[in-house]
């Protein structure tokens, strides 16, 4: 696992190790990642985050690990 340096934490997203802010929300990360929060659905250490409305209040820890599933229409 990669080191974290001070004022940072490393998590896992979609199998992938990133270093994000310390105290940064899922909000945060899927801010910088450009994703919408009403196309995606968020699993962390596996359960489903399913109140979308309080990704601005779960913060990321060290460890945590992210599977993030982005929906796409057609027809």
């Amino acid at each position: 696992m990669t080191e974290a340096v001070a004022g940072e934490v490393v998590v896992t997203v979609n199998g992938e190790e990133r270093r994000i802010p310390d105290g940064w929300s899922l909000a945060d990360l899927l801010a910088s990642l450009e994703l919408d929060a009403r196309t995606i659905v968020v699993e962390r250490n596996g359960t489903i985050l399913r109140d979308r409305s309080s990704f601005a209040s779960v913060e990321l820890v060290a460890d945590d690990s992210l599977e993030i599933v982005h929906f796409v229409g057609g027809g």
